[in-house]
């Protein structure tokens, strides 16, 4: 009898049991459009970095042994993601789980978690960043934020006022490296943010929303985790980023509707059944 008779998307990120974000996101989102989601958990957190304190244990030596299991089980995956990593280690350990478990129908979309507003996060290191750079040539799917997007290209970073064709020689280099898609979130346009659309052998796509609120977390792990499950389903990637947008956009209403803290993210879980599946 076989595992792989259900879509599947092996998850590779931290759990946080507070604050939605990373993996009590995805999963929820993943198993809605009808994916399974197999979480790869890199670490433990109690809540996520944003709180005033927060407990966290480090699962980079158990992510080994935990791959091992899953080869004796011959699991295959219809995708792979991976968010936010903590460490040089373990953006080398993606590249293993990559190498052992990809086939040639695999799809794999790396988040680049990296940082934002212009400002590496405080963990990330040049040598990570150069890790994190590597690591891009394994995806298939790329979904930086303006801030990371800068980073992997050396791009000196700027608010706003960019010209559309720095934002596409950015998008260019990145594929260049080794992903067929890639979009760049994030980009504030005046009342609007954009996202750029880029795909390699198409013209690029501006799809742009109209701002609500501020950042809240967790909003960059939504986007990936409906992407990665709507390219494992064969939905149209400029589609799936619209729709993205727009989810995460009537979440965040709801969130300031309810006086929810930033930092606790956005209630996703009330809109959940507004988001189709195709």
């Amino acid at each position: 009898m076989s595992h792989n008779t259900q879509k599947k998307i092996a998850a590779i990120n931290d759990i946080s049991g507070f604050g939605k974000c990373s993996m009590t996101v995805t999963l929820p989102i993943v198993s809605y459009l009808k994916v399974q989601c197999n979480p790869v958990p890199t670490s433990i957190f109690s809540n996520h970095t944003a709180y005033p304190s927060f407990f966290f244990d480090d699962y980079t030596d158990r992510m080994v042994p935990y791959m091992q299991e899953w080869k004796k089980l011959g699991l295959k995956f219809d995708g792979i993601m991976s968010g936010y990593l903590g460490s040089k280690e373990q953006i080398q350990m993606v590249k293993t789980f990559i190498d052992e478990f990809r086939t040639d129908q695999t799809i794999v979309l790396i988040d680049p978690v990296m940082g934002d507003n212009g400002k590496t996060y405080s963990i990330y290191t040049e040598e990570m960043c150069e890790a994190m750079k590597g690591l891009v040539h394994y995806a298939d799917i790329l979904t930086p934020n303006l801030t990371e997007a800068c980073i992997l290209t050396d791009t000196p970073y700027k608010e706003e006022q960019w010209k559309m064709k720095e934002l596409v020689a950015m998008a260019e280099s990145l594929a260049g490296k080794g992903p067929d898609k890639v979009v760049i979130t994030g980009i504030r346009q005046g009342d609007f943010i954009a996202n750029l659309v880029y795909e390699k052998g198409k013209e690029y796509r501006i799809l742009r929303t109209h701002k609500v609120g501020t950042g809240r977390s967790g909003t960059g792990d939504i986007f990936a985790s409906i992407v990665a499950a709507d390219a494992v389903n064969g939905v149209d990637f400029g589609r799936s980023v619209k729709k993205a947008s727009s989810f995460i956009k009537k979440c965040i209403k709801r969130s300031i509707e309810l006086d929810i803290p930033r930092a606790d993210g956005v209630c996703f879980e009330e809109l959940l059944h507004t988001l189709k599946i195709n």
